[in-house]
């Protein structure tokens, strides 16, 4: 649109206005909303009888609008000499009282406290996008000199970031009350793609006699929402970009379809401001036959269940609405620390705004079926919490998984959709007396009377890192008596290392572990008990390596890599880039036995990276089996020194090694590993 400026600085310039409303011409410009959307916050905070500076009026409707509901008191300027002549040519009949003024808001030439309210229709962000905002301030310090004690400016402003910015410092500074509202978009079915999309906020700072010595900061969403108090300006400044991000994506969400987006937004609670519900929009493909009346549904994620694939990956997310057959489906997660009643209770808190999200074209009144599991909200205790110098928060919870079983986790909260470690959870009493119990939702189990089941590998790729064992020959007649070294960097919940101590016969475990409080954890939460047999270095792996290798051992019949990447931003998860570079390669091969396996749990989703790490494995482990985790990015090496047709013979004696190991696993423990070796090394490929 030609009238539109063509950078932000044009907004700040008297000639650009000169243009516009030349161009303009009788039409009023009502980006920001009219009256009626106005006037209820308006009213609440400019009285009648209040003496009213209008700031930079332009051609708009707004002040004859308030001049007719009883606003007798309006003086009007502006800095363009054609809009006051306009602006009083078309008062002056209908009006004549409603005056309006060629005034430069910078300079004005009114005294000192002469006014109860100043009312600024879009003219700070016009003013404010001048280069250091020097205009703006000016313009400000302007209103604040001739507004009276109690007095108020009433800025309508659409708040980008800088805008709201400055005004907000600026008036903190004097000691002002800062409250901002933001006026609520009406929903509609039928939206116009062409319809301007950010919210519309007003500003509202109060003078007073003295500065308050604490900033007031408050936010309110619509003209009658509970004020909510901020601390900082930053955190106002944040509230603002969630609405605004919120208002593009309402827009697009409402206006067209994508099933490769997958858009999500976080809801807070209104009084904490803590997340409280994560919303994931799940289209259909345009292709998919979908029932003429299921347009639209909502699904909530079962609590402890959010990490699973089906929730948490893209790919699961597809396969979920494929299943429920809606053209939309919105997958709904509940945070920790957050309490739900109940399913009718989520439903009628859920319910007011999910109408934001239906798909384009869905009538209003059509009615959204609330989608779940069985009909429950799940299970979820958090049971610790803590701080980690190297991991940061954490906590430790009990959940009931979707298959019944009580199961603990630890998750670290700077990336609370992973789960770091799990184990599955009996009764004290027996090992299924708490299915039945679980069953009835009026009595839910608690953590005094449930202990950690050693046996059972929560994990796949831990499975398949065990069943890896059995190229060590474990298990076979000549082997029997023949003691086990491996050397575990990475300890987690403690599980994988447990696992082998307990039912590996002639086992000797090493963990390398970098976090002390992790150690703790396993300890207290995760039933991790070391001994003469499994021990525990805490320590850096990188330098554990690189001791043992100038000590010249000891060697390790089996090494294992299970350790994460605290770096988000590499499209390589686990493990850190460094564990797989050349030099520390070659170590690991020194310190490994004839016979020996190294064992790599890979996790990386960028393609090329995996190629690059498969080579430099490749360079020093010749022969390389690769096990893929069903519904998960992982994967399990095993490599060895061998060359590359020595690791095809293998193959196909893997499945009766992994029949030997089975039975040492069993041999002469009181209760079985919930584990089938033979099964998983079926379909090992070779890398």
């Amino acid at each position: 649109m030609s009238l539109l400026p063509r950078t932000a600085e044009e907004f700040s310039s008297a000639e650009y206005w000169e243009r516009f409303f030349k161009k303009r011409g009788e039409k009023s410009f009502e980006w920001y909303g009219d009256y009626n959307k106005l006037c209820g916050v308006l009213h609440k905070y400019i009285k009648m009888q209040d003496k009213v500076l209008v700031v930079g009026c332009g051609t708009s409707e707004l002040s004859e609008q308030l001049h007719d509901v009883g606003y007798k008191y309006l003086t009007n300027i502006d800095i363009s000499e054609t809009v006051v002549s306009h602006m009083n040519q078309r008062n002056a009949e209908r009006r004549p009282d409603l005056k309006f003024q060629q005034v430069d808001a910078t300079q004005m030439p009114y005294q000192d406290a002469c006014y109860q309210a100043a009312l600024d229709k879009g003219t700070l962000d016009a003013m404010a996008s001048e280069e250091g905002g020097q205009l703006a301030r000016n313009m400000l310090t302007e209103v604040g000199r001739v507004l009276s004690v109690g007095g108020r400016y009433v800025c309508i402003t659409l708040a980008q970031e800088s805008v709201i910015r400055l005004a907000v410092e600026h008036f903190v500074q004097l000691g002002w009350a800062v409250r901002l509202h933001c006026l609520q978009e009406e929903t509609s079915a039928e939206e116009d793609g062409d319809s301007f999309v950010l919210p519309v906020f007003i500003l509202i700072c109060t003078k007073f006699r003295q500065p308050m010595p604490t900033p007031i900061l408050e936010f309110c969403l619509g003209e009658d929402g509970t004020p909510n108090r901020l601390a900082l300006a930053a955190d106002l400044l944040a509230t603002v970009r969630e609405r605004q991000a919120y208002s593009v994506l309402r827009k697009r969400l409402r206006t067209r379809t994508d099933v490769d987006a997958g858009a999500s937004l976080t809801l807070c609670h209104a009084k904490t401001g803590l997340p409280r519900y994560t919303l994931t929009v799940q289209d259909s493909p345009p292709t998919a036959k979908v029932p003429r009346f299921n347009q639209f549904a909502i699904f909530i994620v079962p609590q402890g269940s959010e990490t699973a694939w089906l929730y948490s990956s893209s790919e699961g997310r597809r396969q979920l609405a494929a299943s429920a057959n809606f053209r939309r489906l919105v997958i709904v997660a509940m945070h920790r620390n957050q309490e739900y009643a109940d399913m009718q209770a989520v439903q009628s808190e859920l319910s007011p705004m999910v109408m934001d999200l239906a798909p384009p074209g869905m009538p209003d009144n059509q009615q959204v079926p609330f989608l779940s599991v069985g009909g429950d909200l799940g299970w979820r205790e958090e049971v610790s919490r803590g701080v980690s110098e190297h991991s940061g928060e954490y906590c430790v919870e009990n959940v009931r998984g979707e298959d019944g079983e009580l199961y603990r986790r630890l998750v670290f909260l700077s990336n609370a959709a992973l789960v770091q470690s799990e184990s599955r959870l009996v009764s004290s009493n027996s090992t299924s007396s708490h299915k039945k119990k679980n069953k009835k939702k009026t009595k839910q189990p608690s953590s005094t009377s449930l202990s950690v089941h050693s046996g059972f590998l929560c994990c796949a790729h831990h499975e398949v890192m065990v069943a890896g064992l059995a190229m060590l020959g474990i298990g076979k007649e000549k082997n029997k008596d023949v003691p086990v070294s491996v050397l575990v960097v990475g300890l987690g919940g403690g599980g994988l290392p447990q696992f082998l101590r307990d039912f590996v016969p002639g086992v000797s475990v090493e963990v390398v572990e970098l976090d002390p409080v992790v150690l703790e954890v396993a300890k207290e939460w995760f039933h991790f008990r070391p001994d003469d047999q499994l021990t525990v270095t805490l320590g850096d792996g990188l330098q554990r390596i690189r001791a043992l290798e100038e000590e010249g051992g000891p060697l390790f019949d089996a090494i294992m890599f299970d350790v994460d990447n605290k770096d988000s931003t590499v499209g390589m998860s686990c493990p850190p880039a460094a564990f797989v570079e050349n030099s520390i390669l070659h170590k690991v091969s020194s310190l490994l036995t004839p016979q020996g396996i190294f064992i790599l749990n890979l996790v990386c989703r960028d393609s090329a990276l995996r190629k690059d790490v498969l080579e430099r494995v490749s360079g020093v482990f010749p022969a390389i089996l690769s096990r893929k985790i069903d519904g998960e990015v992982n994967e399990v090496l095993l490599c060895r020194r061998e060359g590359k047709g020595k690791s095809e013979s293998v193959l196909p004696s893997l499945t009766q090694a992994g029949r030997d190991l089975q039975r040492a696993l069993r041999s002469g423990v009181t209760h079985s590993p919930k584990i089938d070796i033979a099964e998983l090394l079926k379909d090992m490929k070779v890398a």
